[in-house]
C-alpha cells in the first residue's frame, strides 16, 4: 500500500492547484462568521415599557408618571418599569378628578398592572427585531435565549449527522448541500410569520451552518500538503470566519430591521454555486472507498494545473483501506467551552480580537507541541475570566480588557481544536470523527445562552463558572496524544495511542501490508473523542 503524501509529493507544496483549493474553500466559510452570529442583532431588545393607549384622556402630567419607576440592577438607579404600569381605570379616574401625580396622589399607593396593551420599544438603533415583532419580553422573555439554543441544537444535529454522511458519500457533495441548506433556509427566514416558525427555520440553519465548516475544514486538510494544512487548518479557515463575523456589525449598522438585515446576509451565498466546478473531492476519502481511478484523475488534473508531469502509476491498489472493516465504539463528551459576542456594543470588538487569536493558533501550531498550545491557550482563557470578576465595579474598562484577552485565549483553542482533531483521526473516520467532537461541544452551546441569568443571583457566577470549566478543560487536554511532526493518519491503526505521552511512533506504509489493529482493539476511537470537541 502507498502512503499518499509520499505519492503525491511531486506535486509540490503551494502550486496553483493547492492555491485554488486553500482560497476558495477559505471563502465557503464566511457565511459561517455571520449566521451563527447575526442572532445578537435580529433578537436584540431595546429599550421597552407599557402602552398607554393615545385614545386614553389623561392629561400631561399623568401620562408621564402612568409607568411605575423600578430599581436597575446594574446601574441601580430607577428607572421606568419594563412590564408593568398604573392601572390605567384608577389613572384616568384620578386624572378627571383633578389630582396630581407625587402632589395630591401617593403613587406608591396606585395599583399596577401588567402591559394589558403591549409595548412601545425605543427605535433609535433597531427599526425592528423579532424581540420587538412578536413582544418576547417581560412574561415571554425566556423565548429569547431559547432561540439561540434551538440554532445550537441543529447545529448538534447536524454535526452527527453531517459528519457520518460526509464519510460515506464524499465530502463535496455535503459541503454543498449543506451551504445550499444554510443559504435558502436564512432566506426563508425573511418571511417567518411567528417565532415557533422563525425558531424552527433557525434549527435547520445550524445543521447547515455546523455542516458546511466542518466538510470544508476536513476537505482542505486532506487535499493539501502538510505545511499548507497546518496554515489552513487554523488560521486560514479562521480568518475568513473571522471576515464574517466582522462583516456583520457593519451591515446591521446599515439595515436596521431584521428581515433586512437576514436579506442582506443570504444574498451573497448564491454567488457560491459556480465554486462547484472548482473544488476537487478528496483524493484521501476516494482511496479510502475504493475509487482509485477517480482519485488519480483529480490527482492528474492537479499536475497538469500546477505543469508537473505525474508519473504513470501514482497509487498502488489498496488493501484493508476500507471503513467498512473499522467498527469502533465511541465515547464523546465536551471540554472546550464556547463563547459568544455578549451585548451588540461589543460585537465589533469581539470579532477584531479573533484576527490575532487566529494568527496566533497558526504560529502555536506551526512551531509547537499540539497539546500544550491547546492546553496553554485554554488554561489562559480560563484565568482571563476568573479574574474578571475580582476587578471593581468602577474599572468597567479593565474588565471589558480582561473578557477580550480571554476571548481571544479561548479562541485559539477553538481553532487549534479543529487542526488538532483532524490530525489524530483517519481519513476513513475524520469528518465522523470531528463531526462528533462539534456535536458534543453543542451542549455547552445550547446551554450558555442561559448564563446570563445567572447575573440574577450573582453577577461573578457566569465568570467562575465560564472560567473554572475552562481552566479544567485545559488541564485535561494534557492526556490527549502528541500528534506535531506525525504525517496524517489513513486508517484506524495510524492513530496515536491514549492517553497521550511525549513519544511518537509515526506509522510505515510505503510498499508494506497495514497489520490489522483494527481486529485486536488496540485503537479506539473513544482514546481522542472522550476529551476533544469544536
Amino acid at each position: 500500500m502507498t502512503d499518499y503524501e509520499v505519492a503525491t509529493a511531486f506535486l509540490g507544496e503551494w502550486g496553483h492547484f493547492q492555491q485554488q483549493v486553500f482560497f476558495l474553500l477559505c471563502l465557503t466559510v464566511i457565511p459561517n462568521g455571520f449566521s451563527g452570529m447575526f442572532i445578537v442583532f435580529v433578537a436584540d431588545t431595546p429599550p421597552h415599557r407599557c402602552v398607554i393607549p393615545a385614545n386614553v384622556n389623561l392629561t400631561a402630567a399623568w401620562r408621564n408618571h402612568s409607568i411605575p419607576l423600578e430599581l436597575d440592577s446594574n446601574s441601580g438607579a430607577l428607572v421606568p418599569s419594563k412590564c408593568s404600569r398604573y392601572r390605567l381605570g384608577d389613572v384616568l379616574s384620578l386624572s378627571d378628578r383633578g389630582f396630581l401625580p407625587g402632589v395630591d396622589v401617593n403613587m406608591s399607593n396606585v395599583p399596577t398592572e401588567s402591559c394589558l396593551d403591549g409595548w412601545e420599544y425605543d427605535q433609535s438603533v433597531y427599526i425592528s427585531t423579532i424581540i420587538t415583532e412578536w413582544d418576547l419580553v417581560c412574561d415571554d422573555r425566556w423565548k429569547n435565549p431559547l432561540t439561540s439554543s434551538i440554532f445550537f441544537c441543529g447545529v448538534l444535529t447536524g454535526s452527527f449527522v453531517s459528519g457520518q454522511l460526509s464519510d460515506r458519500f464524499g465530502r463535496k457533495i455535503v459541503l454543498f448541500v449543506t451551504m445550499a441548506i444554510q443559504t435558502v433556509f436564512t432566506f426563508i427566514m425573511v418571511f417567518a410569520p411567528s417565532w415557533p416558525v422563525f425558531c424552527a427555520l433557525f434549527f435547520i440553519v445550524g445543521m447547515g451552518q455546523i455542516s458546511n465548516y466542518v466538510a470544508a475544514f476536513v476537505l482542505g486538510t486532506e487535499i493539501l500538503s502538510p505545511k499548507v494544512r497546518t496554515i489552513y487548518s487554523t488560521a486560514g479557515v479562521s480568518l475568513f470566519f473571522a471576515a464574517g463575523y466582522m462583516f456583520l456589525p457593519l451591515l446591521a449598522y446599515f439595515l436596521r430591521d431584521w428581515r433586512m438585515l437576514l436579506l442582506g446576509l443570504t444574498l451573497p451565498g448564491f454567488l457560491y454555486v459556480p465554486l462547484w466546478w472548482f473544488i476537487p473531492e478528496s483524493p484521501r476519502w476516494l482511496l479510502s472507498r475504493g475509487r482509485v481511478e477517480e482519485a488519480e484523475a483529480i490527482v492528474r488534473d492537479a499536475a497538469k494545473k500546477n505543469k508537473i508531469k505525474p508519473p504513470p502509476v501514482i497509487f498502488s491498489p489498496l488493501q484493508n483501506f476500507n471503513a467498512r472493516r473499522v467498527r469502533p465504539s465511541t465515547s464523546v463528551t465536551c471540554s472546550v467551552p464556547q463563547t459568544s459576542a455578549g451585548s451588540p456594543s461589543r460585537c465589533g470588538w469581539s470579532a477584531l480580537v479573533e484576527i490575532p487569536a487566529y494568527t496566533l493558533s497558526w504560529v502555536m501550531f506551526r512551531w509547537w507541541s499540539r497539546r500544550l498550545s491547546l492546553s496553554s491557550t485554554l488554561f489562559m482563557g480560563g484565568v482571563f475570566l476568573l479574574f474578571v470578576q475580582l476587578m471593581p465595579a468602577n474599572l468597567v474598562y479593565l474588565s471589558i480588557t480582561l473578557e477580550m484577552m480571554g476571548k481571544c485565549a479561548v479562541t485559539t483553542a477553538f481553532a487549534i481544536v479543529y487542526a488538532y482533531t483532524a490530525e489524530l483521526y483517519p481519513t476513513v473516520l475524520r469528518n465522523t470523527a470531528l463531526g462528533a467532537c462539534s456535536m458534543a461541544s453543542r451542549i455547552g452551546s445550547i446551554i450558555a445562552p442561559y448564563f446570563i441569568y445567572l447575573r440574577s443571583y450573582s453577577v461573578s457566577l457566569p465568570y467562575i463558572l465560564m472560567g473554572s470549566i475552562t481552566v479544567a478543560s485545559g488541564l485535561l487536554s494534557l492526556l490527549l496524544p502528541e500528534s506535531y511532526g506525525m504525517p496524517l493518519p489513513d486508517t484506524i491503526s495510524h492513530m496515536q495511542h491514549f492517553p497521550g505521552c511525549c513519544k511518537k511512533t509515526p506509522y510505515k506504509l510505503t510498499n508494506t501490508e497495514e497489520k490489522e489493529k483494527v481486529a485486536e482493539g488496540t485503537f479506539s476511537l473513544e482514546q481522542g473523542a472522550s476529551l476533544l470537541s469544536a
